[in-house]
């Protein structure tokens, strides 16, 4: 089935968005009816830059650097992915087609977007969490349309590497990953946050929350922010069960928790509350109330495309491939996203990107940095993409 968001899903209230943004819907772009943030759309002929999201969040999530970019002469564009917010045409089935979740398929939607535009290129296709992935892979596919990638929060290690040197070896089957096993094997057993939101219920013990979803994603959002005091972190010495872990619970649940109640032992106090500026209430009623309509099965369809390993002999066609157009990578210092998988952030300098301009890490800024320092993200994209365009860079 597809996505009941209803037929007469409408722009948002142009009162609850930035000055200079505007929300509106693209039609046929691979399937969906893709709802947009736009900004620095007053004039034509700008460079244009596009703003990919993550999980669990929106084009929304940009709404604090949209205009910063747009004042520096760019036109930026920032999708609702597919699975998430306005954005309809998806499958919200459990049991429906998990393969138009892909990550290629997500750059498709990118391309189409950008095409829809009259764009045959962007300067920069920018992505956070999740989106990072997408804005990698469409660096890496389609250099030639995506002439940056600035990277954030999550690094991109390299596409999966293909068999080797096995024309005269015994065929062995691909080893099983025991790190789900060893886990659930600990002292106090554990399970990796990635295994949970593939699972049938994840998405319902979210969006019927006994806390409510309000309350739900103020302690999701609380948790992995630089206003959690546990967020200090570390590189890790292995993907192996004693040092994952090590890793706050929204990374590695206690078995047997639901996400809700995992994240519910961290609640903020009032007070707390009334100190985020970053995320007012009023600002966390917007994702609550898209998310209770929606659901989360959406952005749960793109983890199960890669825990289940259907498509990874798809992106097996890339091994070796490398990101060569010029990139960065921008994430808070008090994000443990940095280091979720052991290596990853050295495999992105060293192998994965061969034109990496920079790294950088945000103070007293955690995983939604986009948000908890939107001055500063803004400045530093902005410089990167000053760099990235110069051709003695």
């Amino acid at each position: 089935m597809q996505v009941k968001q209803g037929d007469n899903v409408t722009p948002i209230d142009s009162s609850i968005l930035p000055v200079g943004i505007r929300s509106r819907f693209v039609e046929n772009i691979n399937g969906l009816r893709m709802h947009v943030l736009e900004a620095g759309f007053e004039s034509k002929d700008r460079p244009c830059v596009l703003l990919l999201h993550g999980f669990p969040e929106l084009a929304y999530s940009w709404r604090k650097v949209m205009p910063q970019l747009a004042a520096a002469g760019y036109h930026v564009i920032a999708p609702d992915q597919r699975g998430y917010g306005r954005t309809t045409g998806w499958d919200s089935d459990y049991d429906g087609d998990l393969g138009s979740f892909r990550l290629l398929n997500l750059v498709r939607d990118a391309l189409g977007l950008l095409s829809a535009f009259g764009y045959r290129s962007a300067d920069a296709v920018v992505g956070h969490d999740f989106g990072s992935s997408v804005a990698a892979w469409c660096a890496l596919v389609r250099p030639d349309v995506f002439r940056s990638v600035a990277l954030m929060s999550a690094p991109f290690s390299g596409p999966p590497p293909l068999p080797f040197n096995t024309a005269d070896a015994p065929t062995l089957p691909k080893p099983e990953d025991p790190i789900h096993r060893e886990l659930a094997a600990l002292s106090r057993p554990r399970e990796h946050y990635q295994r949970y939101y593939s699972k049938r219920e994840a998405n319902a013990d979210m969006q019927h929350a006994p806390q409510g979803v309000h309350d739900f994603l103020r302690a999701y959002y609380h948790h992995k922010s630089a206003d959690w005091p546990g967020n200090k972190p570390y590189p890790l010495q292995g993907w192996v069960a004693s040092e994952l872990a090590k890793l706050p619970t929204y990374y590695v649940m206690d078995l047997g928790k639901t996400m809700a109640e995992t994240v519910a032992e961290e609640m903020p106090d009032a007070t707390q509350i009334a100190a985020c500026t970053w995320l007012p209430d009023k600002e966390l009623s917007f994702y609550a109330g898209e998310y209770a309509r929606t659901g989360f099965q959406g952005g749960l369809q793109w983890y199960r495309c890669g825990t289940s390993g259907a498509f990874t002999a798809e992106y097996e066609t890339w091994s070796s491939r490398t990101i060569d157009v010029p990139s960065c990578f921008i994430s808070g210092r008090q994000d443990w996203g940095i280091y979720q998988r052991p290596g990853a952030i050295e495999a992105m300098q060293t192998t994965a990107c061969t034109d990496m301009r920079s790294v950088h890490l945000i103070d007293r800024a955690g995983h939604w940095l986009q948000q908890e320092r939107p001055d500063e993200v803004s400045r530093l994209l902005l410089a990167f993409f000053r760099d990235a365009s110069d051709p003695h860079g």
